[in-house]
């Protein structure tokens, strides 16, 4: 017979596989179904394998590096094989996830190949017997192997799960802090959405994305917020404003005020971590694997913030340098989804949107396509008075899941307290009469004040 290995998917493939069933609970959703544990070559993954699908069909969720010592101490009687478990599950901690995305794209493949593997060995027996009326049984074992995984493309009958998909609180938003967008999206992003920040340079995606970040994290979130341009200590001194209320230049003058206020935020909260990553150079794999590390040491994000996205490359080379930039907006999209968080992210304004009164969709900068896949859009503007103010003109784009083509005027947006507050909202058009009303009064303001100069003189 043929070589029955197919010259690959060996051990550290194997490794690699549980490695991540572990660690990505999107993917072992996808996949742990499908796998057997005698898929495995070394006896050791066999049998935790088999941990692994017990704790699956019993929780619904995959073991954490944790979990499975406790499972191999209390479930396993031998010394011997307790010791070999402890071993492989340090292999299976220490694993480099580099190679991630090809793992969990050729995991079905992997599976299909073991079950012909079977199908194989059985097909063999059955010949050998020469039982002419058992040939039929040949074409069942592969019928069954190419089907593997098959379940879990068919997509849903819209008829399934209704008391779910009924239920008032099925998306699980996370609030951002901002009562106007929080109306408006019903709560908040849930997870597996992906909102988007859209202004000019200098005028505060940084400070909404922090305010969302901070608001997250108070809820109880672990938040992972990515920077590129931003020294770390400087977003560091932003979430201490948000807690304290203590404005950023008199946070090193009040110390040990800003020390005791910060206490109570430390406790019974999750995680959140700044990330500075390189801007000539990080892709979205990048962030993955980054993703992932996180993972194995405990932390599992539920919100991740990318500031910005214009400063995330391409994994793969473009003709197009716009196809360029709407592939890493659709890579961020799908690292949101896989890994189960809510995404938010920023792009860039072109020139058109410096100064403007509310920036438009239209005025993105690059590709339009980093609009198009978002799942909410929002815009910040300001005029010279409003930054002299202390105020901005907050617009939103795009919702999917609520009303959009709604501005929030003038708005309070102090960037030292990381404080934004929305007021009454008009819609665009309603926007345009207020603008057109407004220089009206400023053209017969000016008149006014003209006449009474020419009176006077």
């Amino acid at each position: 017979m043929t070589d029955r290995n197919f010259g690959y998917l060996g051990d550290k493939f194997q490794l690699k596989l549980l490695s991540l069933l572990i660690v990505d609970n999107k993917f072992a959703d996808n996949i742990v179904e499908s796998i057997e544990p005698t898929y495995f070559d070394d006896q050791y993954c066999r049998l935790l394998m088999q941990l692994i699908k017990e704790y699956y069909t019993k929780y619904e969720t995959v073991p954490t590096h944790d979990s499975l010592d406790q499972l191999i101490r209390i479930e396993v009687s031998n010394e011997t094989a307790k010791e070999y478990l402890k071993d492989t599950l340090k292999k299976l901690k220490d694993q480099d996830f580099a190679d991630a995305d090809f793992t969990q794209q050729t995991a079905l493949k992997f599976c299909k190949q073991q079950e012909i593997k079977k199908a194989i060995s059985s097909s063999e027996k059955i010949m050998s017997n020469g039982n002419f009326e058992d040939y039929d049984k040949i074409e069942d074992l592969f019928r069954k192997a190419l089907s593997v995984g098959n379940d879990k493309e068919d997509g849903i009958d819209v008829f399934t799960a209704l008391e779910e998909v009924l239920a008032d609180d099925f998306r699980h938003p996370v609030e951002t802090g901002i009562t106007g967008i929080d109306n408006i999206t019903n709560g908040g992003l849930s997870k597996g959405e992906l909102g988007v920040v859209l202004a000019p340079f200098g005028v505060g995606k940084s400070t909404v994305l922090t305010k969302f970040a901070n608001t997250a994290y108070n809820l109880g979130h672990n938040v992972v917020q990515i920077i590129f341009e931003d020294n770390p200590k400087v977003i560091q001194r932003k979430h201490i404003s948000c807690w304290t209320g203590i404005e950023l230049n008199q946070l090193s003058e009040r110390k040990e005020e800003v020390k005791e206020k910060l206490e109570k935020f430390k406790k019974d909260r999750g995680s959140l971590i700044i990330k500075k990553m390189a801007s000539d150079g990080t892709t979205v794999s990048k962030i993955k694997h980054y993703i992932r590390k996180l993972i194995t040491r405990g932390i599992r994000p539920d919100v991740i913030l990318l500031d910005y996205i214009d400063c995330v490359v391409p994994s793969r080379q473009f003709n197009d340098e716009y196809a360029g930039e709407g592939n890493v907006m659709r890579e961020f999209e799908t690292l949101v989804h896989e890994f189960d968080m809510v995404g938010w992210t920023a792009v860039q304004g072109n020139r058109s949107s410096i100064g403007a009164d509310v920036v438009e969709a239209h005025q993105i900068g690059g590709s339009i396509k980093k609009g198009q896949i978002g799942h909410f859009i929002m815009s910040i503007a300001k005029t010279l008075e409003q930054k002299e103010s202390g105020r901005a003109t907050i617009a939103v784009l795009k919702s999917r899941f609520g009303k959009d083509g709604v501005i929030f005027e003038d708005c309070v947006f102090d960037n030292g307290r990381v404080h934004i507050d929305t007021d009454d909202q008009v819609s665009f058009l309603g926007f345009e009469d207020v603008k057109k009303e407004k220089k009206a009064n400023r053209v017969l303001d000016a008149i006014k004040k003209r006449q009474e100069k020419l009176n006077n003189n």
